[in-house]
């Protein structure tokens, strides 16, 4: 499998992704209605976002694609057909990777507020905590999902032990196992 930068040229092929998917389905028409159609990705792409895409045998089979000032994984599409085979993990290893690359303590994400979808659990078993429905705005009734940057905490318990501190207030053992 390959996980490489997703291209311009490639922005057709992240829309049949998207399309493709049983779950969480939207037509290109409903896409579209909420403002995102192949221009503005394109647009997206041009500053503060990143997209990869998943290639198993020189085939497109996912995508990602986040926002650094947003703090956001934007979504994550796995062809059906292509399920099960590490693509959805390896895409977001790589979403969250670049997200940390640029400092961020906590990421985010919104997703169904349906513990039966697959994409609920399966963010939960990468670590990502439900921490809340969102109850206005463009994810309303959506579940958000918060993951706090594996070094943060780590780090934060370094200074305080390295460089003691009066004001210092640890905030609590977070466990992203």
């Amino acid at each position: 499998m390959l996980i490489r930068t997703a291209r311009l040229n490639d922005i057709e092929t992240l829309f049949d992704i998207r399309t493709s998917v049983t779950e969480n389905y939207q037509s290109r028409e409903e896409i579209a209605a909420l403002g995102i159609t192949p221009a503005s990705v394109a647009a997206m792409l041009a500053t503060d976002c990143q997209a990869w895409l998943a290639e198993i045998d020189d085939h497109p089979v996912g995508f990602a694609i986040a926002n650094a000032t947003a703090a956001t994984i934007l979504g994550l599409f796995v062809l059906p057909s292509s399920e099960g085979q590490g693509a959805g993990r390896a895409l977001m290893q790589a979403a969250e990777a670049w997200l940390w690359s640029h400092h961020l303590e906590e990421i985010w994400l919104v997703t169904g507020n349906d513990p039966h979808l697959r994409a609920y659990g399966f963010y939960q078993h990468l670590g990502w905590i439900p921490v809340g429905v969102v109850p206005e705005g463009d994810y309303e009734g959506e579940m958000k999902f918060i993951k706090r940057c594996p070094g943060t905490l780590e780090a934060l318990k370094f200074q305080e032990v390295a460089e003691p501190n009066p004001t210092f207030t640890p905030i609590a053992d977070f466990d992203s196992t």
